[in-house]
């Protein structure tokens, strides 16, 4: 679960995106990054989120802020998610876990009687400076720019 917290320093990582780009946190260093975690490309849910960080994509840009999208799921499903809604931003494959890890979002849930383990849907704010400026751990999908952009 998330050891995270606001004020320290985000961990770096490397990963690839849904065309096989590397991308590494020191790629956004100078710039914000809302790093936004979903559990699972295509769901009703995570369309919801990842739709309204898109429509509002220009205002995140507006106010310095660039956005990254990770999942476990493969680039081919990272792509299909991202090219079926034009989002403007990277999708990252972490089929290994290690982002997800890096940042404690994969642990033990709960849905419908059922216990499983999986992706807990979390974004977090990330200053020019690669330091944490908040973590939201109750993810509004519908209004999940607002809740960013307070």
């Amino acid at each position: 679960m998330i050891t995270l917290k606001v004020g320290d320093k985000a961990p770096d990582f490397t990963s690839v995106d849904q065309d096989g780009n590397t991308i590494s946190l020191s790629d956004y260093k100078g710039k914000k990054l809302v790093l936004f975690f979903y559990p699972k490309a295509s769901t009703p849910g995570c369309t919801l989120e990842a739709c309204n960080l898109s429509d509002n994509y220009e205002r995140f840009l507006a106010q310095g802020y660039d956005v990254l999208g990770v999942s476990a799921d493969s680039q081919k499903k990272q792509a299909n998610f991202k090219n079926k809604y034009e989002f403007p931003y990277p999708l990252l494959a972490d089929e290994d876990k290690s982002v997800i890890n890096a940042y404690g979002v994969w642990g033990e849930k709960k849905f419908m009687g059922k216990v499983y383990d999986g992706i807990h849907r979390t974004t977090f704010i990330i200053d020019e400076h690669g330091v944490l400026e908040d973590i939201i751990t109750k993810v509004k999908t519908k209004a999940h720019t607002d809740q960013i952009l307070k």
